[in-house]
């Protein structure tokens, strides 16, 4: 767990990140990590002084398994209140089954990683542009899947949570993870365009490394 900026925390499980975020009324969470995931997530908040039950708010960019997989363990644990798009809610309730994998590589990673539990929402994002909680502002970014969101937190000059609407490896900062998991490439190419247009210092993504410092302009070179 490190320390991005003032009151926001990177924690890296594997190759995916989760983020924290320091509030006055407790923790707000972006993406919960992998299923099984829970007990490296209270390791690491007991290395800044916290403990899961100080979550109250998990927003999920989206609803692969990677981002929101222990979601529904975190909801029942913490008593918090999950927000996602109402686009990928039946994916995280259940209402749209999970697929199942086909090829042996691809059972085998799920049987090691898990599958995550359905579970109910407490608020739905509709659109973009409102406050999920106050200085937090949800910004709808498809492509990755129809429902991503991207999240906008109003400090140090404000900070982007992509989730996977784009990456920073190794210092290249682009669109979506490569791979057949991008459900709209030409949605998703809209989506950086979009997070091009608005204001921010630092960003901090689902996969690869934080930007601090001049995130936006990064995210304006990559216009078309």
């Amino acid at each position: 767990m490190r320390e991005v900026v003032d009151g926001v925390f990177e924690l890296a499980l594997g190759y995916v990140n989760v983020h924290v975020i320091v509030t006055d009324d407790g923790l707000v969470l972006v993406d919960t990590g992998l299923p099984k995931g829970v007990k490296v997530l209270e390791r690491s908040l007991r290395s800044i002084g916290r403990t899961l039950d100080a979550v109250t708010m998990v927003l999920i960019t989206h609803h692969h398994p990677d981002h929101a997989g222990s979601l529904a363990v975190v909801r029942a644990r913490a008593g918090a209140t999950a927000v996602a798009h109402a686009a990928d809610a039946p994916h995280l309730t259940g209402a749209i089954p999970q697929a199942r994998p086909t090829g042996f590589m691809a059972k085998l990673v799920t049987r090691a990683i898990g599958t995550p539990e359905p579970t109910k929402l407490d608020k739905l994002v509709t659109g973009d542009g409102g406050e999920v909680v106050p200085g937090i502002v949800a910004v709808h970014t498809p492509g990755r899947t129809r429902g991503h969101v991207s999240y906008l937190l109003d400090r140090a000059g404000g900070v982007l949570f992509a989730g996977d609407a784009a990456t920073h490896l190794k210092g290249v900062l682009s669109g979506p993870p490569p791979g057949p998991a991008t459900a709209d490439a030409e949605r998703a190419a809209e989506s950086l365009t979009r997070l091009a247009g608005l204001e921010f210092e630092n960003a901090v993504f689902g996969h690869g490394q934080p930007i601090i410092g001049g995130a936006a302009e990064q995210f304006r070179q990559l216009r078309p």
